[in-house]
């Protein structure tokens, strides 16, 4: 189904009102409906500036098209159909853009995340692959300019993680790494195996949004805080301060440690950082499942159980079993190469947000 969206003509009218409503003595007095007038008018503009461009592009198209059907001049003809080849794909890029603009966003994609690995099932070699993934995705994140900051982990023997939890800031990162949660299945022969057999290990990946203090309202009555000396490298330090903090949220029993940093204070702020997120996707999950009819409508529900992906070493092929697509290159993708997956996903989600949007209301 084809995205109706505005004409210039019918933007330009909204940017004339925007700016009349901006010149306003009472939105001058209100810094917070000013702002969000000038957020409004900043993306009206940038939607107009896009629809224009795709008139543009679909006006020379059209051109190229009848050159190509209706020239008697074979050099003609051909190169309309070299501008066809060209503009078509620019055409396509532009859509994109237009229908993520008109399309409602989760608004949550702009917040920084906590990113927490488990190794499931696979022992060892699950721990091993939860520590692949996590250096994954930090090494995507620092090509786009991310913070990647562990505050918690817990090492296997081989160096892969049994747990790793940390904090990822930056632009767009919910958004990006929200299509990660779930179960991550990967098939290989482990450094280990002696007859070269293929061994199967899962991992879970929780993607958490970080939490604002208006998003989840946490007593402090319902919290038991314990401070103990934290374990690990560290020095002299570690063995004397009772640094480390847990908390566990006693009407949930969810439980957060984290003994990262020297201060107790940085700990504890950490760990409600960490709490409030947890809390937040339980109450997430509980609306999720409330709402049964639109799942069909989502890529993946962000419920841990749910199996999303099969990273198959021997044949080269990472699947995405939410959308049936692979891709091939995985030590590239492992490396940080995301984007092919990552784009995907994306595309796939826009596509299914505009199918809800046109949807009639009832």
């Amino acid at each position: 189904m084809a995205l109706h969206f505005p004409s210039p003509e019918e933007l330009k009218i909204e940017l004339t009102r925007l700016a009349d409503e901006i010149s306003t003595e009472g939105a001058r007095r209100n810094v917070e409906a000013l702002r969000q007038l000038s957020r409004e008018q900043t993306a009206k503009q940038a939607l107009l500036e896009l629809v224009e461009r795709y008139e543009v592009l679909q006006g020379q198209l059209s051109e190229a098209e009848d050159m190509r059907h209706d020239s008697s001049d074979p050099e003609l003809a051909a190169l309309a159909a070299e501008d066809i080849t060209r503009l078509n794909p620019l055409l396509e890029e532009v859509y994109a853009a237009i229908e993520e603009r008109l399309v409602p966003r989760d608004p949550r994609d702009e917040r920084d995340v906590i990113l927490e690995i488990r190794a499931g099932a696979g022992g060892e070699e699950a721990a091993l692959f939860a520590g692949e993934l996590f250096r994954a995705y930090s090494r995507y994140g620092e090509t786009h300019g991310w913070q990647v900051h562990v505050v918690a982990s817990n090492a296997s023997e081989q160096g892969g993680f049994k747990e790793v939890v940390a904090e990822i800031s930056g632009s767009n990162v919910f958004g990006t790494l929200k299509f990660e949660r779930g179960v991550h299945r990967v098939q290989r022969v482990p450094a280990t195996e002696k007859q070269g057999r293929i061994h199967t290990s899962t991992i879970t990946v929780a993607v958490l949004p970080q939490a604002e203090e208006v998003d989840i309202v946490v007593k402090p009555e319902d919290l038991r805080i314990d401070t103990y000396r934290a374990s690990g490298a560290g020095g002299q330090h570690v063995n004397k301060t009772s640094s480390a903090v847990r908390i566990t949220h006693l009407p949930t029993n969810t439980v957060v440690a984290v003994q990262d940093e020297r201060s107790q204070h940085k700990n504890k702020a950490k760990a409600m950082s960490i709490l409030r997120a947890r809390l937040l996707e339980a109450q997430e999950q509980a609306r999720h499942f409330a709402q049964a009819s639109d799942r069909r409508l989502q890529i993946g529900t962000g419920d841990r159980s749910e199996k999303i992906r099969t990273y198959n070493f021997p044949q080269d092929r990472i699947t995405d079993h939410r959308i049936k697509e692979s891709w091939g290159n995985i030590l590239q993708i492992m490396e940080g190469g995301w984007d092919p997956v990552f784009t995907t996903l994306q595309a796939a989600d826009r596509e299914l947000r505009s199918q809800k949007n046109q949807e009639p209301k009832n």
